[in-house]
């Protein structure tokens, strides 16, 4: 708080549970953090994007897009794709036959969105994140890797938004699905036949290995890596580097690898900075006894004399 009463801002934003006077003109809120993004979106200047699908882009037969969407220049728009009303289809993006996006969705420039996936209302994907590519499923004969055809699909729900350069697989048969709300960073990969639930955020370079169910509200830090095939309970947050390799309860702080209770994970830290000293404690113990049993072995040799 005195950082805030010396900078060189106009006015400061404050929780409402501060009491006393401020020396600058401030505005009091419940929650400070949520009314600076407010702030944000109301002083940034928005970019004027002309509503309406242009002439240059390649759109496909029996397409749907409802009034006020817009698809700019040089998007693909694959047969019977359905795009509701407000969303906005960037330059250089192709959207799947068969696929569907829902209102007030923003599809930025370089986006893959393969066929037959479905995305929801308010929904931002960012640039070139691939939803709907084959999820990695192969056989092996005789040292030979065969293909397994992935012949489901995505599906992301409502009020999701989806960092730049992320794979989302399409399941192998049924639906990869991510929740509604939920947040997924940068670099995020999550394979075939996943299910990630609401409003759960997914940090930069985490790798979710197929069929894997996760509760709602968990939080993955970065490079969070899981197996496959198992459940992860909800309301649960996993720090950075955390390996997961098995079922998870709910309500869970993990930490580490293989995953273990965060506390735990800090003991083990704690032990390991005292682990040099111990080297050296162990060492000098060693030549101790040592020179204590070379110096019994000349007494005796010398009693024997």
């Amino acid at each position: 708080m005195d950082e805030a009463k010396t900078c060189a801002a106009s006015a400061i934003i404050l929780p409402l549970k501060y009491i006393g006077e401020f020396p600058k003109p401030s505005i009091r809120v419940e929650h400070p953090k949520a009314a600076f993004a407010q702030l944000l979106e109301i002083f940034t200047p928005k970019i004027n994007i002309p509503v309406g699908v242009s002439d240059k882009a390649c759109i496909g037969e029996n397409v749907e897009i409802a009034e006020g969407a817009t698809v700019m220049p040089f998007a693909y728009i694959g047969d019977g794709v359905k795009i509701g009303r407000g969303t906005i289809i960037y330059p250089h993006t192709y959207i799947g036959h068969y696929s569907t996006i829902g209102e007030d969705s923003k599809i930025y420039s370089g986006v893959t969105v393969r066929e037959y996936c479905k995305i929801g209302n308010r929904c931002v994907i960012h640039s070139s994140t691939a939803i709907g590519s084959d999820g990695f499923g192969f056989t092996t004969e005789n040292g030979v890797h065969t293909k397994v055809p992935q012949v489901g699909n995505v599906i992301i729900e409502d009020d999701v938004e989806i960092g730049a350069n992320v794979g989302i697989d399409r399941a192998a048969m049924g639906s990869t699905i991510i929740g509604h709300g939920t947040k997924i960073d940068n670099l995020v990969h999550i394979a075939h036949n996943c299910i990630i639930g609401a409003n759960c955020l997914i940090v930069a370079q985490t790798g979710i290995s197929g069929s894997t169910t996760v509760g709602d509200n968990v939080t993955f830090g970065g490079q969070v890596g899981t197996v496959g095939h198992i459940k992860i309970g909800g309301n649960s947050v996993y720090a950075a580097r955390s390996g997961i390799t098995k079922n998870m309860p709910a309500n869970y702080f993990g930490s580490g690898f293989p995953v273990r209770t965060h506390a735990e994970w800090l003991r083990m830290q704690a032990a390991l900075q005292k682990m040099p000293a111990l080297i050296k404690r162990v060492a000098k113990l060693e030549r101790a006894l040592k020179d204590m049993v070379l110096g019994n072995r000349e007494q005796v040799a010398g009693n024997r004399e």
